[in-house]
């Protein structure tokens, strides 16, 4: 998908929400902005790779631009790392332009990760510190349904969608089970990659 959006009009706006150290968006050319929370500092660490890219401070909750701003707005792996994944969907299509294309991923989790890590956090809220690095790697571990249900509600019409479950699953059974969190996936799956190309409708 991303060397058909490469070949898109020279002119296209392009934003990636989420473009951290090297996301997508750096291998566009220079066409288009990267948004991130920390893309000064990303500026700072990694000059070569990032210069000729133009790169915003922001979060993906509260997009700095307005309506129908760009053609094509990418999220590639992020919104599991913030607490309100369905706002920054939002965000995305209120400045995606008519017609206009998103690329969006994120990993998907069997359901047991989402009721272990609640738990988790309720722990954590009333002040025990420790932590369970299988429940603790996300901020929200979504499941295949409340990843769809991220687009309920939105201008946007799913072109194409795809769930790597099978993928994630047989690189779990390849690789060695090095602790409790390896042997635990193997059971419940983890980390599959949940893709979706979709169309902004027009208002």
């Amino acid at each position: 998908m991303l060397e058909d959006v490469k070949s898109l009009k020279a002119d296209a706006r392009v934003l990636e929400v989420g473009s951290g150290a090297h996301g997508l968006i750096f291998s566009f050319g220079g066409r288009g902005v990267g948004l991130d929370p920390l893309a000064v500092q990303y500026a700072s660490l990694f000059p070569g790779w990032q210069r000729n890219t133009t790169t915003v401070a922001a979060v993906g909750e509260s997009l700095p631009f307005a309506d129908s701003s760009f053609d094509i707005v990418l999220s590639d792996n992020v919104v599991d790392h913030a607490e309100r994944p369905a706002t920054i969907l939002a965000e995305m299509a209120r400045v995606l332009a008519p017609a206009g294309l998103v690329y969006f991923t994120v990993n998907v989790h069997h359901p047991f990760y989402a009721l272990a890590s609640s738990l988790h956090n309720l722990w954590r809220m009333l002040g025990i510190s420790y932590e369970i690095a299988p429940f603790a790697d996300h901020t929200v571990h979504l499941t295949i349904d409340r990843a769809r249900r991220l687009f309920e509600g939105l201008p946007l019409k799913v072109l194409r969608e795809r769930v790597y479950l099978e993928e994630a699953k047989e690189m779990i059974r390849r690789a060695p089970a090095r602790h409790a969190g390896d042997r635990l996936k193997r059971v419940f799956f983890k980390n599959a990659l949940f893709e979706v190309v979709a169309v902004r409708q027009p208002d």
